[in-house]
């Protein structure tokens, strides 16, 4: 058991149980060295008697008792003979500094027989029997939960936290730290200053009333700052790039899907362009499950960055086993999107279909009752919205042609309330409504402020 001080104190190069010897014999010296290693506990010990003297050691000087061989042996019911134990608590003789050090390596050691025990359940899971997405996704987890871990702790006091504050004002004071802005003003202002990493925020509709298009709308706004990931369930490469091409060239899809008609390519080279400066990636694949899709997510992560990942829809996510119901796998979809959002520090802006069922109100308007196979979207989500578009209720209100309302029914950290959108339907986008709505006025044209930045 007993081990040579190294000279110079080479700590990397000693083994786990040699580190432990070495800490415990500073520690039984000098005292004071407790508190500059409180992040050290039992568990990051190799062996049973190292980490037996440890826990007595500790215990001793937190209650500010003097610590000799008899009673630190007496203590720790006799684990090592005492003249190994002298061994022990000399062996670091002459050495008063280093300790911290010394202390990061023996968490460091741990770490490795972690990562190590890891690499064997992972190569365990290559044999196993089961979806192999399902195991690669365990593997991915159990990676994940080694990061960091030993720095991380869950319980956090009151001033600690509001000291650190602060420090998050005063960079959201100077524009430092804001959220992420979706080009849609007023609803950026009620999100006070956009989406926030974390959210799962759900955006809801009947068919064909826009919910593909705002989401294109926010994704590619974003795009211009933060890494975007879209996928698409429901539109091919094709279909997304004919979107994405009127969005950014102001292009009418008409004239995209019949070029003779009058496309002018000058625009689409500029749309090209502009798409050379967003960071915006999309996948087509189908029938994705919420394993498939937090697969997706990290993989972006990892490769380019991810802020904001959006779902088009929730409602053709496949569910991990068919025997359950709907509404379980729905439950299950949800669950998994809002834990992936906390994981990653990301947004996660998924669609949504609603319930016929909002027809048959006066206003047609959809609420948080309507979302379709599961209650538990309403529960997960941060932020709730539903899209509306009184034309196509009723073709005969053509003052409201390009009037959008989207209301947001949910916002778990501030205001609810309507915002009213134009949406310019040959370029498949929404933007700002100039003016009262068309309730109060007939005005329907654009305001000038709009989604796209130069």
């Amino acid at each position: 058991m007993k081990t040579e001080a190294p000279t110079p104190l080479k700590y990397a190069t000693l083994s786990s149980e040699e580190a432990e010897q070495f800490l415990l014999s500073m520690m039984y010296r000098h005292p004071y060295m407790l508190d500059k290693i409180e992040f050290l506990e039992p568990e990051h010990f190799s062996k049973d008697y190292t980490r037996v003297i440890f826990v007595e050691l500790r215990r001793q000087l937190i209650d500010g008792k003097p610590v000799d061989l008899l009673t630190l042996r007496e203590r720790t019911n006799n684990v090592v003979p005492l003249d190994e134990l002298q061994d022990i608590v000399e062996c670091a003789a002459g050495y008063a500094v280093g300790s911290e050090r010394l202390a990061r390596t023996i968490v460091e050691k741990h770490s490795a027989r972690k990562l190590q025990q890891t690499a064997e359940k992972i190569t365990a899971l290559a044999f196993e029997m089961g979806p192999i997405n399902d195991r690669i996704d365990r593997a991915v987890s159990a990676l994940s939960s080694l990061e960091t871990v030993e720095d991380s702790d869950e319980w956090v006091d009151a001033y600690s936290a509001a000291l650190r504050h602060t420090e998050v004002l005063e960079r959201r004071e100077s524009g430092e730290d804001r959220g992420i802005t979706t080009g849609l003003l007023d609803l950026d202002e009620m999100l006070d200053g956009g989406m926030q990493p974390g959210n799962l925020v759900v955006l809801g509709a009947r068919p064909s009333m826009g919910k593909t298009a705002i989401a294109l709308t926010i994704a590619l706004h974003v795009a211009q700052d933060y890494p975007v990931g879209f996928l698409s369930m429901e539109m091919s490469e094709a279909d997304i790039m004919d979107r994405q091409t009127a969005v950014l060239g102001q292009l009418s899809m008409s004239a995209i899907k019949r070029p003779k008609k009058g496309l002018d390519f000058g625009q689409v080279l500029e749309s090209v362009e502009r798409a050379k400066t967003r960071k915006f990636f999309f996948s087509d694949k189908g029938g994705l499950n919420i394993l498939q899709v937090r697969a997706k997510a990290r993989a972006l992560k990892r490769r380019s960055g991810l802020s904001v990942l959006v779902v088009d829809y929730i409602g053709l996510m496949a569910g991990l086993d068919p025997r359950q119901s709907r509404a379980y796998q729905i439950e299950e979809i949800s669950r998994g999107l809002k834990t992936l959002a906390k994981e990653l520090g990301i947004v996660v802006l998924c669609l949504a279909q609603v319930n016929r069922g909002a027809t048959e109100r006066a206003s047609q308007i959809p609420g948080l009752s309507d979302l379709r196979d599961s209650g538990a979207i309403e529960q997960d989500a941060d932020v709730v919205g539903f899209i509306h578009r009184p034309i196509m209720v009723d073709p005969n209100l053509t003052e409201q042609q390009n009037y959008g309302l989207l209301r947001i029914a949910k916002n778990r950290q501030g205001r609810c309330g309507d915002i009213h959108l134009y949406y310019e339907g040959e370029q498949t986008r929404f933007s700002a409504w100039g003016g009262p709505p068309p309730s109060a006025s007939k005005s329907n044209q654009p305001a000038s402020k709009g989604f796209n930045r130069e």
